[in-house]
């Protein structure tokens, strides 16, 4: 098993950087996505056995694997996004865009049946063609060298035309970028670069309802906030969406955030280390292949960068001990299906608070008996082979 660390010199988050997740942006996406058929929070799961064998006061783990039917958390920002870019061609003021009204007849007739690309590793490219698909539209998906076939059939059984290329993620990121612009096709990808920020802003802002339920989920459960929160990272529009959204509404009291990443293709540990954006090349074979990128995304560096206590560059080992944790929980405690990418918090964080050889990192993060921690398990079992594999092994 391998780890590396970096510890954090925070800085204050301005406010114009956070404006990208604050409270306003946190009610329009939800409201958005409480239009779609089907729409409720997913579950926050409490822990309490694992907690105490870990030693902190509490764990909580969000449970995204029951989003829309889709086994993880992705569909938030495609939908989001798509509806977003259709309500700008049609002159929508931004507080006016439900479901109901772009799937009628004169939205129809107005735009047509337009065509989404996007590069996917699984996940997000499934989320893209379910909302194109219900909007009726249609989608392209391309995804990087050595997928899974059952992430492939999954796109497809949302009407997208995919298929697996050979390039590795931001490989296959260009060449749908490529493609957009050679057919006039409209690009939504999760990561942004100059040039192409509005599209990926607005997904980030689509992943702010995972945060917008935490927020009420506790509250009526009448429990404190989070002191820390573990937040695993591909290019960081998630962990940015979600760190940007606590720190918009706690400020100084936003919990120690800890950015996870596997060591194939830790861009942002890279980038922490080097004091600027830092990005991988290469394969990228890690298992946690929804975090197998290699460019950080430019817009949630911003907030990852000042705001974030720690980085972990790991293993896939650590990913494993997650999911057999969450898979086979401690007695008393519900189990949690929680795929490679999805579990690699909760290994990291009972990494840090049983193995002796991380106890300085452990104690310069606060990590003590009064932690309530926060893990958010982003996908199921999307790759169900691997999942029974890890689960049936010892550990």
């Amino acid at each position: 098993m391998a780890i590396q660390s970096f510890i954090n010199q925070k800085t204050f988050i301005p406010a114009d950087v956070l404006s990208l997740t604050g409270p306003e942006v946190l009610a329009r996406a939800r409201r958005f996505h409480s239009t779609i058929p089907g729409y409720q929070p997913t579950p926050l799961v409490f822990l309490d056995h694992l907690a105490r064998r870990l030693g902190i006061s509490s764990l909580l783990v969000k449970d995204e694997s029951h989003r829309f039917g889709l086994n993880a958390f992705k569909s938030l920002g495609g939908s989001f996004a798509i509806a977003r870019t259709l309500a700008k061609k049609l002159g929508w003021p931004e507080d006016e865009v439900t479901f109901d009204a772009l799937m009628s007849p004169e939205v129809k007739e107005k735009l047509g049946t337009l065509t989404f690309v996007t590069a996917t590793d699984g996940n997000h490219g499934r989320g893209v063609a379910w909302a194109a698909r219900l909007l009726g539209h249609k989608s392209v998906v391309y995804m990087p060298k050595g997928s899974s076939l059952e992430r492939l059939e999954n796109i497809r059984a949302q009407g997208a035309y995919a298929e697996i290329t050979d390039q590795n993620y931001d490989g296959a990121v260009r060449l749908a970028d490529q493609m957009a612009k050679q057919n006039g096709w409209i690009l939504v990808q999760d990561t942004a670069w100059p040039g192409y920020e509005e599209i990926p802003a607005w997904i980030m802002q689509g992943y702010t309802t995972i945060a917008q339920e935490i927020f009420g989920q506790l509250k009526e459960n009448n429990l404190q906030m989070p002191t820390h929160l573990f937040l695993q990272a591909g290019v960081g529009s998630f962990a940015g969406a979600m760190l940007g959204s606590f720190a918009a509404r706690l400020g100084e009291d936003c919990p120690v955030t800890c950015i996870v990443e596997p060591d194939k293709a830790d861009c942002l540990y890279r980038s922490a280390r080097s004091g600027t954006i830092t990005p991988v090349t290469g394969d990228m074979d890690s298992m946690m292949a929804g975090l197998c990128c290699g460019e950080p995304c430019t817009i949630s560096w911003e907030i990852i960068r000042r705001g974030a206590a720690a980085f972990f560059s790991c293993s896939d080992d650590y990913s494993a001990r997650g999911m057999r944790l969450l898979g086979r929980p401690e007695p008393g405690d519900p189990p949690i299906v929680s795929g490679e990418s999805g579990a690699v918090g909760a290994g990291i964080l009972a990494a840090l608070m049983e193995d002796k050889a991380l106890s300085d990192i452990r104690h310069s993060l606060g990590l003590d008996a009064h932690s309530r921690v926060l893990c958010i398990s982003t996908e199921g079992d999307t790759d169900q082979a691997n999942y029974q594999t890890i689960l049936s092994c010892k550990g």
